[in-house]
């Protein structure tokens, strides 16, 4: 190793410069204000909107029901074994942001992404407190720490911590009864959980909205490696028009303004940049297409009198076209092409299926598990007997008696009984409850059931105040010939 390599200034990596975006005022800008405000509004308040739940849940509106492990948004009540609506959820999920890249580059990152819209919050209180892009630069460049900057720092923090405080707090609302938990957060009589909890999230929120900001979108998320794949020459994402902007220039009077393009190199892109880059060296993995640096140089170009759209969303079958003098495609030739057109298709199909799923399921429910230790049994008088427990649910807002009959073979008895009940074919079960019973289902001796090694039958589970009623098939083993 060469002694230049062994020198104390030589780094084989740099520290990280921090980025200080400017403000900019535009309709990128402002359409960024209103989806983070109406997030973040349902993040905060949904865990206040009340719902009638009866008199065994919290009135919630939005419930996580870890105890019974069910979730309830508004009317629709999700139980352990309806999993699959939670997994179609998030193929629609998957489906939507590769539809949303595929049509216009990483939208998500750049507007709805958590990360992102947390840092916008973070950057926005940074900037009330300390000032702008100017000010904040002269502030972290200042060597010592005075009054002022001790202050500043100090103010800052707390209100990134009330911040992360109220992210925190927002979630533990959703696993309970919200206005209960907020007066037993407040006098100290809540669970530990939900203070640690609280802790970690308020935490993590300062840590990676305030203090790591792009470095979780540049080196954590695995998002913008893999973006290409659903990306192609008629993606529009945000790109500028070198063609048309260089060679740069300030544009002095005498100076050979005439010979120039229309960037004036003023930086305003990157000084809005909240990752730091400069849009005009291509596309990056870097940037997560919130086109801000479009407000920015629209505003510049407003300023000296140019045409607006220098940095614009386009995709890379534009710039021949423009280059040689040509239209460009029209929005919607981009957006609609096969590609997403087929994302759309899957995307909708999945939905449509979810919510035909959702209103053909009954309010009812159960299951069959035979017990096949002994696999029958034989009575005194020579009948056949198997045993099954059996799972019944009851969806309703309220206790419901269930009859349960088999069918399949005319021979066939079921009788029902459980550690609270007697003998017979019908049972009470509690309201958003489940309740296991066992069947005894016989076969009389010498008829086919008993005589045979397997009888397929089913059972039948019907609420009678709802005329509803599910089926699940079986199998009764008799002793054979």
């Amino acid at each position: 190793m060469s002694s230049t390599d062994n020198s104390p200034e030589h780094k084989l990596y740099s520290s990280r410069e921090p980025i200080f975006p400017r403000r900019v005022k535009g309709k990128f800008r402002s359409l960024k204000w209103v989806l983070m405000i109406v997030m973040l509004g349902i993040y905060y308040l949904s865990p206040w909107i009340r719902w009638d739940r009866g008199p065994e849940l919290p009135d919630q509106a939005i419930l996580i029901d870890l105890a019974n492990r069910r979730f309830f948004f508004f009317w629709i009540e999700i139980w352990p074994h309806e999993f699959y609506f939670i997994a179609g959820l998030l193929i629609m999920a998957g489906l939507g942001l590769f539809l949303f890249t595929s049509a216009a580059g990483r939208i998500w990152c750049g507007y709805a992404c958590p990360q992102t819209v947390w840092t916008d919050l973070f950057i926005l209180t940074e900037r009330w407190i300390e000032g702008d892009r100017n000010a904040r630069l002269r502030l972290h460049r200042q060597k010592k720490m005075d009054l002022r900057k001790f202050r500043l720092r100090i103010e800052k923090y707390l209100v990134w911590i009330l911040i992360g405080l109220a992210t925190g707090g927002a979630w533990v609302f959703y696993f309970t009864d919200a206005p209960t938990l907020l007066v037993d957060l407040v006098t100290g009589q809540a669970h530990p959980v939900a203070y640690l909890t609280m802790a970690i999230l308020t935490a993590t929120t300062v840590f990676f909205g305030g203090i790591a900001r792009e470095q979780v979108c540049i080196y954590a998320c695995p998002w913008p490696r893999i973006q290409a794949a659903m990306m192609d020459e008629d993606t529009l994402t945000v790109g500028y028009r070198h063609w048309r902007g260089e060679p740069r220039g300030k544009h002095r009077k005498g100076e050979g303004a005439a010979e120039l393009g229309d960037c004036i190199d003023c930086m305003a892109c990157v000084n809005v940049c909240p990752m730091g880059i400069d849009i005009r060296d291509g596309q990056q993995l870097e940037c997560i297409t919130c086109a801000l640096c479009i407000d920015a140089c629209n505003e510049m170009m407003d300023k000296i009198g140019k045409p607006r759209g220098l940095i614009d969303y386009m995709a890379l079958t534009d710039e021949p076209r423009e280059i040689a003098g040509e239209t460009p495609k029209p929005v919607w030739k981009h957006i609609f092409r096969p590609r997403t057109i087929l994302y759309t298709v899957l995307w909708a199909g999945v939905g449509v299926a979810l919510i035909w799923a959702l209103f053909a399921r009954a309010d009812i429910d159960m299951t069959v598990a035979p017990v096949r230790n002994p696999t029958y049994v034989m009575q005194s008088d020579g009948a056949i007997r198997n045993i099954y427990d059996l799972r019944l649910r009851n969806k309703h807002g309220e206790e419901r008696e269930f009859r349960v009959s088999v069918t399949g073979d005319d021979t066939l008895t079921v009788t029902l009984q459980d550690s609270d009940t007697t003998a017979g074919d019908t049972i009470a079960v509690k309201a958003d409850e489940m309740r296991i019973v066992r069947a005894y289902v016989e076969a009389p001796a010498g008829s086919k059931a008993a005589t045979s090694d397997r009888t397929e039958f089913t059972f039948w589970v019907e609420d009678g105040i709802a005329n509803e009623r599910v089926s699940v098939d079986s199998v009764f083993n008799g002793k054979g010939q």
